[in-house]
């Protein structure tokens, strides 16, 4: 069992950080032991009896597979009894009325948690993967903001704070400091720091706007790097462009310019901007749906030649394969059979884990958080792309981290001439944002 001397300097310096700001944000790159880091402060404020009541809000896998385990694997923690309220409503009402430190509950359920509670208990709060937090219309934020008053200590967690850019900063900052240091609404934040475009419609940062918010956020956050604490293995990003047959490529382009197309007597429509971006994604990845019962015509198999060769090229090597729609999973298993789907049962993970499994399906929603998969394999393959920076960064660092013995490798499948070229792009853009803020914050930290 681990103790409290196994902490890293950086771990104890974030618990000091935490418990003196009252109020804060740690913005913590993927491997960094935030959760240890976490109930390291929770155990010292609950044995100090300077809170009582501790709420731990999280994705729903990590929410049931993580915190509660976390606890049990460090001597000076293991004595928090930590309740996961997740499940159905009886459930966590059950939960909710037996006596702990911690209850921990999944991040869709905290706009029920404030209605179900005639008045607000925790005196602590800790919100893992903050950035779900992002959205200033959400219920979830609106919700935890009514509370949020009543809490004395916060803390957010996220290594991808920014993921779609500076807007995301404003919900999440104002859990911190309601409003003080980034505008008390994100309509002011927006009017302050962007300006829109010709059309009215996209929103960019004003000429030196990005170092304003950095320095304005910079005595509430704390950001690390990995790369700055720990030994990683090194990254190889391979972009393998994959050649659309004619015929798929002519029906793309149609549907691009025309927002329609047809295809073996099948016709597709895009009736907007969003549903086209999404169409242009299927058509990418080789399937389309053509109504919203879910029904498909299949265009092409590029890219499943293509991740047969990389299996062929990469023998003895088991690969982490993200698919982004249902289409793509079922059309992923047809072909490759012996293939094993991601779900919610552990003995997937051990399989993967201790070697026994050549290629691993899972959307990056589902295996994007708290998943521990670096002993299985050293090799990610983007089958099919989608927007999120976060998806992004949380899915590839399933394997690069700490842990993983090998160099690994993250080979996009990235269709010529389509919309993933312009997703890889996003995504690009969507990083420097990112970067800047945490490279920002450090660098504020160190003057």
């Amino acid at each position: 069992m681990l103790s409290r001397s196994n902490l890293h300097d950086y771990q104890n310096r974030a618990v000091e950080f935490v418990l003196s700001k009252k109020r804060s944000y740690l913005a913590l790159d993927l491997g960094l032991g935030k959760t240890a880091t976490s109930l390291t402060a929770i155990s010292d404020l609950l044995d100090a009896c300077i809170v009582e009541r501790v709420l731990i809000i999280a994705p729903l896998r990590v929410a049931n597979s993580v915190w509660k385990q976390e606890s049990q694997r460090w001597q000076h923690t293991k004595h928090l009894n930590v309740l996961i309220c997740t499940g159905s409503e009886r459930q966590r009402i059950a939960a909710l009325q037996t006596k702990a430190d911690v209850y921990v509950i999944n991040r869709e359920n905290v706009e029920w948690l404030t209605k179900h509670l005639k008045k607000w208990s925790f005196d602590c709060v800790v919100i893992d993967e903050a950035s779900g937090f992002k959205n200033a219309s959400s219920r979830r934020f609106k919700a935890l903001k009514r509370v949020a008053a009543d809490i004395n200590y916060i803390w957010l967690l996220s290594g991808t704070p920014t993921s779609n850019g500076l807007l995301d900063l404003w919900p999440q900052m104002y859990l911190v400091d309601f409003g003080e240091r980034l505008g008390r609404t994100i309509t002011g934040f927006k009017s302050r720091f962007f300006e829109k475009d010709f059309m009215g419609y996209n929103l960019t940062a004003r000429k030196n706007s990005s170092d304003k918010i950095h320095a304005l956020v910079a005595d509430k956050m704390m950001s690390m790097s990995a790369e700055d604490y720990l030994e990683v293995p090194d990254r190889l990003d391979i972009v393998q462009r994959v050649m659309l047959p004619a015929s798929a490529l002519k029906a793309y382009n149609e549907l691009e310019k025309t927002l329609l197309t047809e295809i073996n007597d099948e016709q597709i429509e895009a009736i907007n901007a969003a549903a086209l971006a999404n169409k242009l994604l299927q058509a990418s990845n080789g399937c389309i749906y053509t109504d919203s019962a879910g029904n498909s015509v299949e265009i092409h198999s590029a890219k499943l030649d293509a991740l047969a060769e990389l299996i062929e090229d990469n023998a003895g090597e088991n690969l982490l394969v993200a698919y982004n729609y249902k289409t793509d999973l079922k059309r992923l298993q047809k072909r490759f059979p012996s293939a094993v789907v991601l779900g919610k049962e552990q003995k997937t993970i051990d399989n993967w884990n201790a070697g026994k499994i050549q290629m691993l399906l899972a959307h990056p929603a589902s295996a994007g958080h708290g998943l521990n998969l670096q002993r299985g394999g050293s090799v990610v393959v983007w089958f099919g792309l989608n927007w999120s920076l976060e998806l992004y960064q949380q899915f590839n660092g399933r394997l690069h981290r700490q842990g993983q013995p090998k160099p690994v490798r993250v080979i996009h499948l990235v269709a010529k001439g389509c919309i993933d070229e312009r997703v890889m792009t996003a995504i690009s853009e969507k990083r420097k944002i990112q970067d800047a803020l945490i490279d920002a914050i450090k660098e504020i930290k160190l003057n």
